[in-house]
């Protein structure tokens, strides 16, 4: 998987979801590897407020994935969700 710039939950959440999906997972067993309930996960690919650190990385961790902290570039969000 190639590496993908995420400025909004929204964002992070569709990532998240191409990456379960290229995995072939559902999002109930995502829930399971994760002791998540599979509303959790919905919320979260749905980019809803209120997720928790500790649930991002659960899912990124069982999803094989990282967060990288890194300086923002120029482009603006538009173009950022013109890339995906």
């Amino acid at each position: 998987m190639t590496n993908q710039i995420a400025r909004t939950p929204k964002q992070v959440g569709d990532a998240i979801r191409r990456h379960r999906r290229s995995q072939g997972l559902k999002q109930k067993e995502l829930g399971d590897k994760t002791q998540l309930r599979q509303a959790t996960i919905s919320g979260l690919e749905a980019g809803e407020p209120g997720t928790r650190l500790r649930t991002l990385f659960a899912v990124l961790t069982a999803l094989n994935m990282e967060l990288v902290i890194r300086s923002r570039t120029k482009a603006s969000n538009d173009k950022i969700e013109e890339l995906f």
